[in-house]
């Protein structure tokens, strides 16, 4: 009997994404386990028996069942699970790094709609799988069909509670003493914020007025992607009509947060690197702070005038993890809202911004607004802008070579640097789309215009 295939789209560049039902099901999700394992005994140097690997899940509709399969594939393939339940993704990677885990799958899609589900996947260390280096080859031994018989020697199951170690963790990034009696109101899209961030929130003397807190698979408030305008709207009129001093949503595992400022003004995800590296160098001077190609050059200045050093990385967080693993870089921030913590595993946290946010604000004693205005006052920024282009890579060429007496990186796509201008194009890892990044330094309306050439020229 055959084994039907699995749609290749599924396999993204830094996880593992499809629609319930067509895309993945519990038989793909158990063939997903078993090939996990032998991806990670490989990337590991070890014998599928002496695998330890974590298991968590979100709150998706279909999570528990999936998860069990995975499990079940896991098991099959001889390794040990540590099952830790319904937790956010950044409990995971703290699992696997306080318990000396070889790997861990946490069981969501993030910030897709409800009909999504995929997989997270990472190796010792928390370190991410990416294309690069393990979902590539995890797509190709499941692409040869049925795994085969399980193992003789079926790996053992146990579960572990790893709240405790995780708010021990992300809560020693604060003083909670510094933290004053701010009024907040909190978006957790009913995602895994309430049950993850809240408990850490609640002994801080805060104001909160807490919005789509219970964790619920039908997200019936909105979509779990706070960088839609559309799933701010709500958000924002509360924090202007309730007086709030800001207001905080996380997207749907919580391993990302985004910030709406007293004005109800959303803050820009380059800004925000900005202030919690000034933050971060306060109490860590002269340490070095990633940022990535498409960020505002507000980072590195803010960064230079910290006493810190600042070094541009490749979008992408199993970019930012290898690097901050080999370099030591205390803090990486993406445009994207992911922001990573040297002293968190070097893995990417919803819950530590929001902490070190609410004690920046207490510490200066200023409105969010406040802190952002002399970034907003000197840096105009385009916001990332997709474009549709038959041939992303003969259109980069084509961009390269107009703008030829600009400064040229190849970082990642192209990156063209004049003194008072900047921008850098990306293509797509899975559509055919340029993603445009712009910045001026004189004004909104000259950032207008050069994006507006700029983007004449791509959809040229």
């Amino acid at each position: 009997m055959s084994v039907p295939a699995v749609d290749p789209s599924i396999f993204k560049a830094y996880d593992v994404r499809g629609l319930y039902g067509e895309q993945i099901d519990e038989p793909i999700a158990y063939r997903i386990g078993r090939a996990f394992i032998e991806v990670l005994a490989e990337l590991e140097g070890k014998p599928v028996e002496a695998l330890r690997v974590a298991l968590g899940r979100d709150m998706r509709l279909p999570a528990e069942a999936l998860s069990s399969a995975y499990a079940e594939g896991m098991l099959d393939a001889g390794a040990d699970v540590v099952a830790l339940g319904m937790v956010g993704t950044e409990m995971l990677y703290c699992a696997v790094a306080t318990e000396g885990l070889d790997g861990g799958l946490m069981c969501t899609a993030s910030h897709n709609p409800k009909a999504y589900t995929g997989a997270k996947l990472v190796r010792g260390g928390a370190l991410a799988l990416s294309g690069d280096s393990g979902i590539k080859e995890l797509a190709e031994l499941i692409s040869r069909g049925e795994p085969g018989l399980p193992s003789a020697a079926r790996g053992q199951l146990t579960e572990l509670d790893i709240a405790p170690a995780f708010r021990a963790a992300a809560g020693g990034f604060i003083d909670p003493g510094l933290i004053g009696a701010a009024k907040v109101v909190l978006d957790g899209g009913n995602g895994m914020a309430g049950e993850m961030v809240g408990p850490l929130l609640d002994r801080l003397p805060l104001d909160q007025t807490a919005t789509y807190w219970t964790p619920d698979g039908e997200f019936p408030g909105h979509e779990p992607n706070p960088l839609l305008a559309e799933n701010r709207r709500e958000l924002t009129k509360r924090v202007l009509s309730e007086g709030a001093e800001l207001g905080i949503a996380w997207d749907g595992d919580a391993d990302r947060c985004f910030f709406v400022d007293d004005t109800g003004r959303f803050v820009d995800g380059d800004f925000l690197t900005a202030l919690l590296a000034e933050a971060i160098l306060a109490k860590n001077p002269g340490e070095q702070i990633l940022y990535d190609v498409r960020a505002s050059r507000a980072v590195a200045e803010t960064v230079s005038r910290a006493g810190g050093t600042s070094a541009e990385n490749r979008v992408g967080h199993a970019f930012f993890k290898t690097r901050m693993h080999a370099e030591g870089a205390i803090f990486g921030g993406e445009v994207s809202g992911h922001y990573y913590f040297r002293d968190f595993y070097c893995a990417d946290s919803g819950t530590i911004p929001a902490l070190l946010v609410l004690e920046l604000i207490s510490v200066k004693e200023q409105r969010l607004s406040e802190l952002l205005a002399p970034y907003r006052d000197v840096y105009f920024i385009s916001g990332e802008i997709n474009s549709e282009v038959a041939d992303p890579l003969a259109k980069m060429a084509e961009l390269a070579e107009r703008f030829s007496d600009g400064e040229l990186s190849r970082l990642d796509g192209i990156s063209i640097n004049y003194p008072d201008w900047h921008f850098n194009v990306r293509p797509s890892n899975t559509e055919p789309l340029l993603r445009l990044n712009l910045e001026s330094l004189i004004s909104e309306d000259d950032m207008a215009a050069k994006r507006d050439l700029v983007l004449e020229l791509i959809r040229s």
